[in-house]
C-alpha cells in the first residue's frame, strides 16, 4: 500500500545519529511540520537538527492528499462562535499567508504545484453555508457561493476559495530537505531537562520542538485528553475526469476529490481511529457506481489528529514552557498547518512577536463539549476487558479488519497484526 507519492518519488536518506551531539535547536518528528520548522530555523540562522525514528515524511505526509488550502470546512463559523472572531480571522489569516509562502518557495521547485480554486459543499442544511458566508464576509474574505459542482455527490450548495493550490508534497520535501541537518532511524527514547536520549546518542539543546504528529510527553500539555484521531482513506483512478479544482464535502465523513495529472484522487470513508468506517470499500462503491471506466492503480490510507476546538496546538508545550514547544492537532489540514506551525514555531523560539501565536495557544481553554466526548471514550475503553491493551495508557485496542491492524479508541496509537507500533502516541511495540 503506497500512495501516488510514494510511488512517484524518492526520498533523500540521511544517517542515523550514533554519537553525542549540541544543538541549539532540537526537532523531534521529521513530517512536513518538522521539516519546515528546520528550514524556517535556518532561514533564520538558528542551529538546528531534525530526527526521525523511521523515515521522513513516510507516515501522515506521505499519505496525504496534499491540498494547500485556507478553507477547512465550514471552521470559520464554528471558530467564531467557539473562540471569538479575533481567533477565528488569525485562523484564517494564518493559513491564508501559509499559501503564499508555499506559491514562494515552489518557484523555484519542480513539485506539480498548480493555482486551483477549492470548494467546500453541503448536502444538506443550507443554513451552514449561510453562517460560514456571513462569517467570511465579517472578516473581510471574499468567498463566494456555488450552486453547481462537476462531481457525482447531490450538493445543495458550496462555498468557493480562490487561489488556493495542490501539490506533489514529496517531491516539494525532497527539494527542501536535502540541505537540512537531518538524522533518520533516530529514535527519541526519553528527554531529560534540555538532553534527548536516543537509543545509540545522547542530543543536547537549549530548546526543543515535538512535532510527532501526537504529542509523546504525557506528562505536560493534557494532549492526550485534548485530542482524538481520526482515519481517513483514498483511492486513485485512472480514466476518471478532469475536475478542474480541489472539492471536500463539509460532513466528516462525506468525499474528497482533487485531481493529479491525469489521475483523480477520490478521499472518503473516513472513522474515529478504532471504530468502524466506510474505508475503501466505500470508495470503491462510489467509483464503480460513478466512474465505471476508471481504473484504480493506487490505494492508501492516513490519520490525523482532531482538537477541541477546530485551531491546532502550535505553541509552547505547556504553559510557561520556556524551551519546549509543540505542532499538533492539524485536523486532516497539515498541508497549511505544517506552514503555519513553521512560522509561529521560528518566531517563538526567535523571540519574535507573532501575530498568530495566541489563536494557537496550546494553553488555551479546554472546557469545550468535545472535551466531554473524549473523556467517556477513554474511560469506556479503560473499562473494556480485553487482552490486548495499549502502552501508552492502557485503552483496549480494537481489530481493524480493513487494514489488519490492532487500533486505540481512545488516542489512535495503531500496530501491525505482530504487535509493532505504527502510529503513536504508544512509544511502544505490543508485549
Amino acid at each position: 500500500m503506497e500512495s501516488i507519492w510514494q510511488k512517484t518519488t524518492e526520498l533523500p536518506s540521511f544517517p542515523p545519529l550514533e554519537k553525542d551531539i549540541k544543538t541549539d535547536v532540537l526537532v523531534i518528528g521529521g513530517g512536513l511540520a518538522g521539516i519546515l520548522t528546520a528550514l524556517k530555523l535556518r532561514e533564520k540562522g538558528v542551529d538546528c537538527i531534525v530526527v526521525e525514528k523511521d523515515r521522513i515524511c513516510q507516515r501522515v505526509t506521505g499519505n496525504t492528499t496534499a491540498k494547500i488550502t485556507s478553507q477547512h470546512g465550514f471552521c470559520c463559523s464554528k471558530i467564531l462562535k467557539s473562540n471569538g472572531f479575533e481567533s477565528a480571522k488569525a485562523y484564517l489569516h494564518a493559513n491564508q499567508q501559509a499559501i503564499f509562502e508555499y506559491e514562494k518557495l515552489c518557484r523555484n521547485i519542480d513539485c506539480d504545484f498548480e493555482k486551483k480554486d477549492n470548494f467546500v459543499y453541503a448536502t444538506d442544511g443550507m443554513n451552514l453555508i449561510d453562517d460560514e458566508l456571513k462569517a467570511l464576509w465579517k472578516m473581510g474574505f471574499n468567498a463566494e457561493f456555488q450552486d453547481k459542482l462537476p462531481i457525482p455527490v447531490n450538493q445543495i450548495g458550496a462555498i468557493k476559495f480562490k487561489n488556493q493550490a495542490q501539490f506533489n508534497p514529496l517531491k516539494f520535501v525532497n527539494a527542501i530537505a536535502k540541505d537540512l541537518n537531518i538524522y533518520e532511524n533516530t529514535f527519541v527514547k526519553k528527554l531529560d531537562g534540555t538532553s534527548a536520549i536516543t537509543e545509540k546518542s545522547k542530543i543536547t539543546f537549549k530548546k526543543a520542538v515535538i512535532a510527532t504528529h501526537f504529542p509523546i510527553i504525557n506528562n505536560h500539555g493534557l494532549f492526550f485528553m485534548k485530542m482524538y484521531q481520526h482515519r481517513s482513506y483514498v483511492i486513485a483512478l485512472e480514466n476518471a475526469p478532469q475536475i478542474n479544482g480541489m472539492y471536500v464535502d463539509e460532513y466528516e465523513k462525506g468525499m474528497s476529490f482533487r485531481n493529479y495529472g491525469n489521475l483523480l484522487l477520490l478521499g472518503g470513508g473516513g472513522h474515529k481511529t478504532g471504530k468502524d468506517g466506510g474505508n475503501w470499500a466505500e470508495l470503491r462503491k462510489f467509483a464503480n457506481a460513478n466512474y465505471p471506466e476508471a481504473k484504480e492503480v493506487a490505494f492508501w490510507a492516513t490519520q490525523d489528529c482532531k482538537t477541541l476546538d477546530h485551531i491546532p496546538y502550535i505553541g509552547p508545550y505547556f504553559k510557561d514552557a520556556k524551551n519546549l514547544f509543540v505542532a499538533t492537532g492539524f485536523n486532516k489540514w497539515g498541508m497549511t498547518n505544517s506552514m503555519v506551525s513553521a512560522m509561529i514555531l521560528s518566531d517563538l523560539i526567535t523571540e519574535k512577536e507573532n501575530p498568530y501565536a495566541k489563536a494557537f495557544d496550546p494553553s488555551r481553554s479546554i472546557l469545550k463539549p468535545q472535551l466531554f466526548v473524549n473523556g467517556f471514550e477513554s474511560i469506556k475503553n479503560l473499562l473494556t476487558p480485553t487482552t490486548k491493551r495499549c502502552p501508552h495508557l492502557g485503552c483496549a485496542l480494537k481489530w481493524n479488519k480493513a487494514e489488519h491492524t490492532w487500533d486505540c479508541p481512545c488516542h489512535g496509537s495503531r500496530f501491525t497484526d505482530k504487535g509493532k507500533l505504527l502510529e503513536n502516541p504508544a512509544n511502544d511495540d505490543l508485549k
